[in-house]
């Protein structure tokens, strides 16, 4: 049975309130901004949540503005995010082949619920 993975940021808000949604799981925490992810883990990571690069990059970030990535193609934005992993919108929970953002955390109960 896949475990549960948390990419995780303990300076965000929104991922230590999805922390304590999980709290008593089996779930291993990945601190992304510490161990940042390669792109072909970050594709992957994608495909499971759905999404583009464009979805998944934080664009209140200062460094989203800074390296103009409006402007750019959802290639250029993944080698951002893989450059620069605070990119990275957060929390994200995977288990398996599957994927949740957790923008609201209460959104991780999709996926929980799923078993």
């Amino acid at each position: 049975m896949a475990k549960y993975i948390l990419w995780h940021n303990p300076r965000c808000a929104k991922s230590r309130e999805g922390l304590k949604i999980l709290e008593g799981m089996d779930v291993e925490i990945r601190r992304y901004i510490d161990n940042p992810p390669t792109c072909e883990e970050l594709k992957e990571l994608l495909e499971k949540l759905g999404m583009k690069p464009s979805e998944l990059v934080r664009k209140k970030e200062k460094l989203y503005k800074e390296l103009e990535l409006k402007d750019k193609s959802e290639e250029e934005i993944l080698e951002a995010m893989c450059q620069y992993p605070r990119l990275i919108e957060r929390p994200i929970l995977v288990k398996g082949s599957k994927a949740v953002l957790g923008r609201p955390p209460e959104r991780f109960k999709e996926l929980i619920d799923e078993i």
